[in-house]
């Protein structure tokens, strides 16, 4: 047995650190990969272990060990499972744990758990802002709110797990950034305050002063002006000077506070120390609205000087183009020519020219004593600026200003002045005299400039239409027709010429093509009620009343109180037997425009023949008032009276009208059938004068016809061979689609009645309104029918003619 004791080696006494550097090579764990005992046993034992069950290890017996030199040592765990060991060079390898000291796969659980959880509340993140920038800002609130909700579980595992040192503060403060930014998003500014206060209050989070700007924004989305300046001085204080952009933006922040706040003064202290520290387009217009504000002149003046002034930091045109034939340098060139770069270089530029024109039509009327000088300062200062070109272009608002205070004159002698300016300025100014000319009717001017603008740019669409309009005018359609489309063949999205070839195709009464046209432009200008309107007029012109309705509910809901297109309405239901849809939006048409005689006559009409008569009255009256020449009103009024039972009012306005008319002859008839039934003593008198009336007649008629035999008269327009009944059937046909047919034979509108025969004195009438229903009759004393009045006979004096 002593052969297997191993002695510790000799030592010299006197070192006392001896032996300390030493160890064995079998505990060499850089050296495992040339250890051949040790890969034998990897390869012999991986894989192989047996599967871990769930059965309670009993107590480990002890068992001897037999161990030898380079002999294999087997031990039994206590789960029985066999260990191998061996022994390199005399020394014993360490013998492999079932499981590492301090590791348990019920450690590893909570962990895993918590790795998991931290990449839910990530995603959830990214859901939540890839759904605020699809414009879902709902569902991007929800996400922000679930992930909230698990991060302050995993907060919770975390501080059970391992210290609070460990908590992921910049997951925290994503979560909570990112729940505040949809709040605010979905305009619940209260929660996100809160939740922005959570993140400043908090000393963990690094920066996080700078949200306050982010509050600042909030209070001042909420009005509260005080406030959101005094939350971008506390985020401004917090931000050091070398962030020199985002402090100059914060300032720009507080600045366009000041103006809502009326604080002007304030406002331009703001903006003069931008400009004079990173001048930018913004920032120098909202100074010039400052220094306009308060009125101060001089301000603005230097003002637009700085704000001309800024740089653009763009690249030039002359880059894109081609220096020379080199096919590689074309290609590059034509590759950046339209690339993202480029655009936002335009984008820029545009935005440049747009601040300038405006400070310049802002401020040019009163910068002098007349806002002629006043443009006349701006041009110059343009003129000697990087922005050239809108020179150009500020005269011609010059002259759209001279329009503006109806000085036409100034106007057109302000455009002229570019006849001899390049082709593109020429065709701009020329464009705009033509629609000048226009407007005023004379087409001979506006074509000559139209074709002035066309010939300078033939590509400009505005020149075109402008053209087409005064061949439109001289009726040449087809012509017109080939203008417009050549100018939508420049540009597709002109309207004018859209709209004017629709117009145009309806007159040539193409109207699958005009419908179409319509149609197109309805596409571009959705809620345009004057697209609407054409639309449905081309499905009426095309007898489809359906689809005619069915656009004209469309302009409704975009002018609903248009009484033209409720009108229109009424009569399409009118025309298709719809009584009760055609009242109620004839109605409608009455409320909103009660001056519309055809809406009103319809109106009474429509009472009349529903047998309410005392509200037709109210309708007739308010035509009388519209046109009080038109004695058909008047008797409307009468008629209703009388068929209302009201007999005495009835007599009355007939004695009013023969006063106010003293030849109607209808009114005479009436007065006298009225007088004869109730029994009064004027009878007598009217009769007389009807019949002295229709004998001045009959020689007026005897005049004109001895004038025509002899060639010596004309026909007169109010006096013929036609007769009253006549005129009665022309009066009434002109209105036939609309009226009923109780309305048709209405007396004519200021014309004299005249007898067509010589015959004896007609005393009869017919009731315009038609034959009323019977009345009942009493006992006191048998009536005759009151209905038709012709039935009773007169003396032989007074029998027609």
């Amino acid at each position: 047995m002593m052969e297997n004791v191993h002695l510790a080696p000799e030592t010299d006494e006197d070192d006392l650190y001896s032996g300390f550097n030493d160890y064995n090579p079998a505990y060499d764990t850089e050296e495992l990969e040339n250890d051949t005992g040790f890969q034998q046993a990897v390869r012999t034992s991986h894989g192989r272990r047996p599967p871990v069950t769930a059965k309670i290890p009993s107590t480990a017996v002890s068992r001897p060990i037999a161990t030898g030199y380079g002999s294999k040592t087997s031990l039994t765990s206590s789960m029985g499972r066999p260990m191998t060991g061996t022994i390199q060079d005399g020394v014993a390898r360490p013998m492999t744990a079932v499981r590492a000291a301090g590791f348990s796969k019920a450690a590893l659980r909570p962990e895993e758990k918590i790795r998991q959880l931290e990449k839910k509340v990530n995603e959830l993140v990214e859901e939540s802002c890839i759904a605020n920038s699809c414009g879902d800002l709902k569902l991007a609130l929800e996400k922000a709110k679930d992930a909230g909700r698990k991060e302050r579980v995993l907060v919770r595992q975390r501080e059970q797990v391992t210290t609070p040192e460990n908590i992921n503060l910049d997951l925290t403060y994503s979560v909570l950034f990112n729940l505040a930014s949809q709040y605010s998003a979905n305009e619940m500014y209260a929660e996100a305050l809160n939740t922005y206060q959570v993140i400043v209050k908090n000393k963990m989070f690094s920066n996080a002063g700078r949200l306050k700007v982010n509050m600042g924004n909030i209070y001042l989305k909420q009005r509260n002006y005080s406030k959101a300046i005094k939350f971008y001085r506390m985020a401004l204080d917090q931000i050091p000077s070398v962030h020199k952009e985002m402090r100059i933006k914060i300032m720009q922040n507080i600045g366009i506070t000041f103006i809502k706040t009326g604080q002007y003064s304030d406002a331009i202290n703001s903006f003069e120390h931008i400009m004079s520290m990173a001048p930018n387009l913004k920032a120098g217009f909202n100074l010039i609205l400052s220094c306009f504000a308060i009125g101060d002149r001089e301000k603005m003046k230097k003002a637009f000087q700085k704000l001309i002034a800024v740089p653009l930091e763009i690249d030039e045109d002359d880059k894109y183009i081609s220096p020379s034939d080199d096919p590689h340098t074309n290609l590059l060139i034509e590759a950046i020519k339209n690339d993202h770069l480029r655009q936002m270089e335009r984008e820029r530029k545009a935005m440049a020219e747009k601040y300038i024109m405006t400070a310049a039509k802002l401020i040019a009327p009163v910068i002098e004593a007349s806002f002629a000088v006043g443009y006349n300062w701006c041009v110059e200062v343009v003129k000697a600026s990087q922005y050239v070109e809108l020179a150009n272009d500020l005269e011609i608002n010059k002259a759209i200003t001279y329009l503006r205070q109806k000085d036409f004159n100034q106007a057109v002698d302000t455009l002229k002045m570019f006849e001899k300016k390049d082709s593109r300025v020429k065709s701009a100014a020329a464009t705009n005299l033509s629609f000048l000319y226009y407007l005023e009717n004379e087409f001979a001017q506006a074509s000559s400039y139209a074709d002035l603008a066309v010939n300078s740019d033939r590509y400009n669409p505005s020149a075109l239409t402008n053209k087409g309009n005064t061949v439109f005018a001289n009726g040449d359609y087809e012509k017109a027709a080939e203008f417009y489309k050549e100018a939508l063949r420049n540009d597709s999205s002109c309207t004018e010429a859209l709209y004017n070839i629709g117009l145009t195709y309806k007159k040539l009464n193409r109207l699958d093509e005009a419908l179409d046209s319509f149609l197109k432009l309805h596409a571009i200008l959705r809620n345009s009620a004057q697209v609407l309107c054409q639309i449905a007029n081309v499905y009426e012109l095309m007898e489809d009343p359906n689809q005619a309705i069915e656009w004209l509910m469309q302009l409704i809901s975009v002018v609903p109180t248009d009484s033209q297109a409720l009108s229109k309405l009424g009569e399409l239901y009118d025309s298709e037997g719809d009584k009760s849809q055609a009242f109620q939006y004839y109605y409608e048409s009455y409320r909103y425009f009660p001056s519309n005689i055809e809406v009103i006559e319809w109106l009474g009409a429509y009472y009349i023949d529903t047998q309410f008569c005392e509200k037709a009255i109210q309708y007739f009256e308010r035509a009388s008032l519209i046109q009080p020449t038109q004695v058909k009103w008047q008797l409307m009024v009468a008629s209703c009276f009388r068929r209302s039972g009201n007999y005495q009012k009835a007599l009355d306005t007939y004695k009013e009208i023969h006063r106010k008319f003293p030849e109607n002859v209808e009114c005479l008839r009436f007065l006298v059938r009225l007088c004869t039934d109730i029994g009064l003593k004027e009878v007598q008198e009217y009769a007389t004068k009807l019949k002295r009336l229709e004998k001045m007649k009959e020689m007026r008629e005897q005049r004109i016809k001895s004038g025509r035999d002899s060639g010596g008269g004309s026909r007169s327009k109010r006096e013929g061979s036609s007769g009253s009944d006549s005129g009665q059937n022309n009066s009434a046909s002109s209105k036939s689609e609309r009226l009923s047919a109780k309305l048709r034979a209405l007396p004519g509108t200021d014309e004299p009645y005249e007898s067509s025969g010589n015959k004896e004195i007609d005393a009869s009438y017919v009731d315009p309104l038609g034959p009323q229903i019977e009345r009942p009759k009493t006992a006191a004393k048998k009536r005759i029918d009151e209905d038709d009045f012709a039935d009773e006979e007169l003396g032989d004096d007074l029998l027609p003619e």
